[in-house]
């Protein structure tokens, strides 16, 4: 088991930036003494907010607002505070009373998964339109009375509508595709029949595959992707990393027009960079990416020698989706929800399979290009006893390789991780986290299988053993990062603070937060508060960024820069927020180093496209304006994406830039 002191020494490790207060939190409360005082105190808000007039009081809240429909919103023009955000109305808003509809006896055993309780028991309603179930929740953290009675306030959402699954394609596994220079690929997002955990389910595909086609091509290339939209959404592609040219970026009403049912759009996407990259949708990526938009693409670089010599590469892609008796569990369909701390899934999956399996001989090195598509979850990835080593993450190679023992990986980021096999056997590559249950205030042990590698007693041909034994140093990666060493110690030129409002959420929930927030730890690896989660969507949460030198927030804040030009922007965290969580910020078409967490430099650097800001600390971030363009920068968790967080910046070749008034 690796611990939670364990994780972060080892995020420590990747970027040298953790502040040593984290190694060293405490437990919410002991766990002696909490047990029995704060179910007391639970209990007692329980019996206060659960009463009839509390209940009533809820329910007779009016919607002040109408859906909005993020699929179509121009996000060049949202102004997120003037946004109408109230309760929905009429059909948007189903009725509590339908919960009264409970069967205890529908609970589906087999999609129950380490404790957690299989709600779907509110099914299809007798019209045969889809309704609201409450979702699979662990069993040891019951929710009040009054919270069991609240559903989010839209309606809920799964693609193929009336569609008979088995009249769909079977979704294959990934294939590679290699690409070159001038090549053209023929790329198309449908509906296809997944099957997982034993059970199918109508998901999307881009090419009746998952993942997506993995793109190689060598680092220089420029290839044509002749997309077409045959899912049931509007939809783009965004080549997640890529400095490409900014009219390819994929962004709805920035750099093009969303791509309606049955349209086409042609993208040249150009690799600038060498290492691993992904491609994803960039409308209502909460609902697409979960189910099944996604893939990498490997950037080869044209020098030998690059990295290490291996016995084999693979491409994992990380994921989780979240099902129960009744199949997928819906998605909100004009407002996102579990907008508090996003969508955890409860099926773990690799390569989009919940059984993933790959074969290797004893002593083998296999380079692992890792993934993290999922929605929310940070996975802290383990190898089973096995010696790993980080070789590169998002955008560059590290300054210098190091050991580890475990790989957090944050929604977007990538690392390129090596590891040796030297035991026989069955080994499982697990997410290990320490998690939190808020209800009875304590850590506990929690892992999950993601892969497993069947080491066989043959032995590795070539035996790699002392080449993989030995740290490299890349002093190119040193010598690029030294001519930005002069900006290290400058001021910030932009300051945001990452917070969120709320308006219209239920008293339970409010109550329940003032509780839950007693106790914040720096990174939320599982969902300790599933009810609340999901009963927040877009109608009652804005996650901000807010640029705290002009007060602007969101899709208010406009930065203005010229190419060649590189900018300090320093992030805060508020750890006061109503609902504090860390967040993994995502630039667009240009990279980026953390300089430092909490003032502890990075004495290790890599260019990074993502990053995560933990809870109440304080991240510096140095971004290489090479890229002309109007660009994004955002949370990647999908659901605070969703629910705002983002703001928008250019990059000019000649013209005004924000330091021009400094």
């Amino acid at each position: 088991m690796v611990s939670f002191r364990t994780s972060l020494v080892c995020s420590m490790a990747l970027t040298d930036t953790f502040d040593s207060k984290y190694l060293d939190m405490p437990v919410f409360l002991s766990r002696r003494t909490t047990r029995l005082g704060f179910t007391l105190i639970v209990m007692a808000l329980s019996l206060a907010i659960s009463s009839p007039s509390a209940v009533a009081q809820n329910q007779s809240e009016k919607p002040d607002s109408t859906r909005v429909d993020h699929s179509k919103m121009d996000h060049s023009k949202m102004d997120h505070e003037k946004m109408d955000h109230g309760a929905m109305s009429g059909s948007d808003r189903v009725s509590a009373d339908s919960a009264d509809a409970v069967n205890p006896s529908g609970m589906d055993h087999s999609a129950m998964d380490h404790g957690m309780m299989d709600h779907s028991m509110m099914g299809p309603s007798s019209g045969g339109e889809l309704a609201w179930r409450m979702p699979p929740m662990d069993m040891s953290m019951p929710m009040t009375p009054g919270m069991m009675r609240m559903l989010p306030t839209t309606s809920p959402f799964l693609p193929g509508d009336g569609v008979d699954v088995s009249s769909l394609p079977m979704a294959m596994p990934s294939q590679v595709v290699r690409m070159a220079d001038g090549d053209t690929l023929q790329l198309e997002a449908g509906l296809v029949r997944r099957t997982i955990a034993g059970r199918e389910y109508v998901m999307y595909g881009y090419n009746n595959q998952y993942p997506g086609p993995l793109i190689r091509v060598d680092k220089g290339a420029t290839v044509v992707v002749d997309f077409t939209n045959r899912i049931d959404q509007a939809t783009t592609i965004h080549w997640h990393g890529l400095r490409l040219d900014n009219r390819f970026d994929g962004v709805p009403g920035v750099t093009q027009a969303a791509v309606q049912t049955g349209q086409h759009f042609t993208y040249e996407v150009y690799f600038p960079d060498e290492g691993v990259y992904w491609y994803h949708p960039h409308v209502r990526e909460d609902i697409q990416q979960d189910l099944g938009l996604y893939g990498n693409m490997l950037v080869d670089p044209l020098s030998t020698g690059y990295y290490s010599p291996v016995n084999r590469e693979e491409a994992l892609i990380l994921d989780d989706i979240l099902v129960d008796g009744g199949g997928i569990f819906p998605y909100g369909e004009s407002q996102p929800v579990n907008v508090l701390m996003g969508r955890f899934g409860n099926v773990m999956l690799a390569n989009g399979s919940d059984n993933y399996r790959m074969e290797v001989r004893r002593d083998d090195v296999v380079r692992f290009y890792l993934t993290n598509v999922a929605n929310t979850r940070t996975f802290n990835v383990t190898f089973g006893g096995a010696r790993a080593k980080v070789v590169a993450s998002d955008v560059s190679r590290y300054e210098h390789e190091v050991w580890v023992q475990s790989v957090p990986i944050a929604p977007a980021e990538r690392y390129i991780v090596e590891v040796q096999f030297d035991k026989p056997g069955d080994i499982a590559i697990t997410n290990s986290i320490q998690a939190i249950d808020h209800f009875r205030g304590e850590f506990y042990p929690h892992v999950d299988t993601l892969a497993m590698v069947s080491v066989s007693s043959t032995a590795a041909s070539p035996d790699l053993t002392e080449s993989f034994s030995k740290l490299r140093e890349y002093p190119a990666v040193t010598e690029d990062v030294e001519r930005f060493r002069k900006y290290f110690d400058r001021p910030p030129d932009h300051r945001l603070e990452l917070t969120l409002n709320h308006r219209n959420l239920p008293i339970e929930t409010v109550r329940m937060m003032e509780i839950d927030t007693l106790y914040v730890p720096p990174m939320e690896w599982n969902d300790a508060m599933p009810m609340m989660n999901w009963q927040s969507s877009g109608n009652e949460v804005t996650w901000i960024l807010r640029d705290l030198d002009t007060g602007s927030e969101n899709m208010d804040i406009h930065w203005s820069f010229r190419k060649g030009e590189v900018t300090k922007i320093r992030i805060f965290n508020d750890p006061k927020s109503f609902h504090p969580m860390h967040h993994p910020i995502h630039v667009h078409g240009q990279r980026y180093l953390v300089l430092s967490i909490d003032g502890v430099p990075n004495e290790n650097l890599v260019w990074k496209d993502t990053a995560i800001v933990p809870v109440g600390s304080t991240m510096d971030l140095l971004v290489d304006m090479t890229n002309p363009g109007e660009w994004m920068m955002h949370c990647h968790i999908a659901e605070h994406l969703q629910a705002g967080m983002m703001l928008s910046f250019s990059v000019s070749d000649t013209g005004v830039s924000d330091h021009d008034s400094q």
